[in-house]
């Protein structure tokens, strides 16, 4: 009978001090990232010496075919964005809206990333509250929360804004599901009390669930006529491309905490 055994490379090269030795005496086929020890010939190179070297090529097209250490983290991002029409793409082509235009630029950057457009126009964190578990069938690796500006449209109340969006933010968590959080910010007419209330809220959850953080979704977009359709509130194509360029480094954060967690 004839016994070897398949030892890792990275072990062998990590232990300092050469291959392991299997056999008394041996050589050592290196195939990838494996390596063989098989006894030496005591005479000629014989039958069994070719149905190793068999074993052999066979093992080393497995390798091939198997992902490496260098290939921890990698392959297709699925990322849910549960949003308000903000995400949804009021007013939009479908090809316009925040989560098509997001997946075309990160594609861009080389990101093999699919954004799952979960925006429902007129949600309040409420209603992004009571529909995540369907929302979370998408199996996401990462989730876009985007909620609360009906919630300061409809002057509801800041405290209920937030425990919506901790809830959610819990969920997402228990889940191992990294988030980045999309900050709002109050209308002006609603009093300062409200607006510190309300603005205060998202810093803070972000905080306390250690999610990325984008302070004001619409940053750089709101109140420009050029960059929102005729009710004002919505952005047009333009105004979303701009909240993409604004967003993406924060997109970018966000897919590096999904590698590393799939590296481990």
């Amino acid at each position: 009978l004839l016994n070897f055994r398949v030892t890792p490379l990275s072990r062998i090269i990590g232990s300092g001090v050469g291959p392991w030795p299997l056999f008394p005496s041996g050589e050592a086929i290196v195939i990838s990232s494996f390596a063989i020890r098989v006894p030496r010939a005591s005479g000629g190179y014989g039958p069994w010496r070719r149905a190793i070297n068999g074993v052999a090529a066979l093992l080393m097209l497995l390798a091939l075919a198997l992902p490496g250490p260098a290939a921890a983290g990698a392959g297709p991002i699925t990322i849910l964005g549960l949003g308000d029409s903000l995400m949804a793409g009021y007013g939009l082509a479908e090809a316009d809206a925040f989560p098509a235009r997001l997946e075309a630029a990160l594609g861009a950057r080389g990101h093999d990333v699919r954004i799952v457009n979960a925006g429902v126009s007129g949600d309040t964190s409420a209603g992004g509250r009571s529909r995540l578990a369907w929302s979370l069938a998408e199996a996401p690796d990462a989730a876009i929360v985007e909620l609360g500006a009906n919630d300061g449209l409809r002057g509801l109340s800041p405290e209920a804004m937030r425990d919506n969006l901790g809830a959610i933010l819990t969920t997402l968590s228990d889940q191992g599901i990294p988030v980045l959080l999309a900050g709002m910010r109050a209308p002006p007419n609603l009093g300062r009390d409200y607006g510190d209330a309300f603005d205060r809220a998202f810093a803070e959850l972000a905080a306390a669930h250690d999610v990325v953080f984008y302070p004001f979704f619409l940053d750089g977009v709101a109140a420009d006529p050029a960059l929102n359709q005729d009710d004002g509130i919505h952005p047009n194509a333009d105004g979303v491309a701009a909240i993409v360029e604004r967003i993406l480094p924060s997109v970018e954060a966000l897919i590096a905490r999904i590698r590393t967690a799939r590296a481990g």
